[in-house]
């Protein structure tokens, strides 16, 4: 008999979840994006589907699937499914979850599955533990992790998974998730009448940044805000999302033409060395969530096209900002690239590279000039090239006349004096020396 009878544990009295977790998909086709891994008849779909223990690391941004994957995945295939954040986890929790999954064979033959949540905040001792059982086919290991796979999972554990990489979920995506959860009855508001007006949709879905589960908390957030007050619940309007989140609403389009107007100030203002102008470009596209990836190859773009060889350590520079920005994310991302940013704009300009080739492919896509290679400049590593065909006759081997340029015609006869590139200063002085 229960001293506390009122306090008697009962599904009802039991909180119920959040919405990003009733609303998570237990089916492949409730989930949205990354169609080309896990759609009808992809790869990672059909090799979870197979017979055997197949591993692999879902490598994505934060709120993107990869649990939901791993979840869908040992639901579809029948498995035992066993979850264990790096954060707080252990080897001890790993060997319990092994001694489990052979006792789930021995007795069932049912696979299992050993879902590491973060798993590159595992030491090398502990992803270690994990490697004799994924080879030996006693677990089928599913990793989830934000940090690139290639610097924080170790090579032994790499080579027995294959990496999937995620990508963040559309705004489309994350609009119809929100659709979902406004008009689901079972799992999400459909039977609470949530007024929400659109703008302010949109705003949740640009703070978002791809992100499921944050777009589910703030619409969740939006929900209580709106039922906080005496009486009915009160309409959500833009400023009250502004108040939820902390953040103003930024007038960006990441899928519209603010995407590519934003773009263009960005390039333009590089190109102009105006630096203040590119940060503060830099900034009005990092608040309104763009990808870092994009604004990365923008950069690196303008550091060939527009700086190239007047300062060629700019194209290093933004590579390197480019590499960083990939490992760190938002918001250590800002940090590089506005370094990079900053380098650029500042560097000398010379826009010669860009000129010479699309002259060139000019020449040869547009006016026909497509000519063969004139037989001095042909390949003549096997023996009939140069007996029976005559190839590299004539040719003059630089490095045999040191301190001399040879005075050979390297393009096709009908080019000869064509110039795609604009001779050097310094060749004028060398010339007169």
């Amino acid at each position: 008999m229960e001293l506390f009878p009122e306090f008697e544990e009962s599904s009802s009295d039991v909180p119920p979840a959040p919405l990003a977790e009733r609303m998570r998909p237990s089916e492949w086709k409730d989930l949205l994006g990354h169609v080309k891994l896990v759609g009808e008849g992809k790869p990672l779909r059909e090799l979870i589907a197979g017979p055997s223990s197949f591993s692999f690391i879902l490598w994505g941004p934060p709120g993107s699937g990869k649990t939901t994957i791993a979840r869908i995945a040992a639901r579809m295939t029948g498995s035992e499914f066993h979850e264990i954040s790096a954060v707080n986890a252990g080897v001890a929790d790993i060997r319990k979850v092994i001694s489990q999954a052979q006792k789930v064979w021995r007795f069932s033959k049912r696979r299992s599955i050993l879902f590491i949540d973060e798993i590159h905040r595992f030491n090398k001792s502990q992803q270690d533990a994990v490697l004799p059982h994924v080879e030996s086919g006693t677990l089928r290991l599913i990793g989830s992790t934000t940090e690139n796979p290639s610097f924080e999972v170790i090579p032994a554990l790499r080579s027995r998974c294959q990496i999937f990489r995620l990508e963040s979920l559309t705004q489309e995506d994350i609009r119809s998730l929100l659709e979902r959860g406004l008009a689901d009855r079972e799992h999400g508001f459909g039977k609470d009448s949530l007024v929400i007006e659109s703008a302010a949709i949109d705003l949740i879905i640009t703070c978002a940044n791809g992100d499921a589960r944050k777009a589910l908390n703030v619409l969740e957030a939006a929900r209580d805000f709106s039922c906080s007050g005496e009486g009915d619940p009160r309409p959500v309007q833009i400023k009250d999302i502004e108040g939820i989140i902390q953040t103003v609403a930024v007038l960006y389009d990441k899928g519209g033409t603010e995407h590519y107007d934003h773009a263009s100030a960005f390039q333009k203002s590089l190109r102009g060395s105006d630096p203040d102008a590119a940060i503060y470009w830099l900034a009005k596209m990092i608040a309104g969530g763009e990808a870092p990836r994009f604004i990365a190859r923008r950069l690196v773009v303008t550091a060939s096209e527009d700086v190239g060889n007047a300062d060629p350590m700019a194209l290093v520079i933004a590579n390197a900002a480019a590499e960083a920005s990939e490992r760190l994310g938002w918001p250590d991302a800002r940090i590089p690239l506005a370094q990079a940013v900053i380098y650029v704009a500042r560097a000398r300009k010379d826009n010669s590279a860009i000129v010479a080739i699309d002259s060139a492919l000019g020449d040869i896509q547009n006016k026909g000039k497509s000519f063969p290679v004139p037989d001095h400049l042909k390949d003549t590593h096997y023996s009939d090239a140069k007996t029976q065909y005559g190839y590299g006759k004539d040719y003059l081997y630089p490095h045999d006349h040191p301190g001399h340029k040879v005075k050979q015609d390297y393009l096709p006869t009908a080019l000869k004096g064509r110039e795609y590139v604009p001779p050097e200063e310094t060749d004028k002085s060398e010339d007169e020396g």
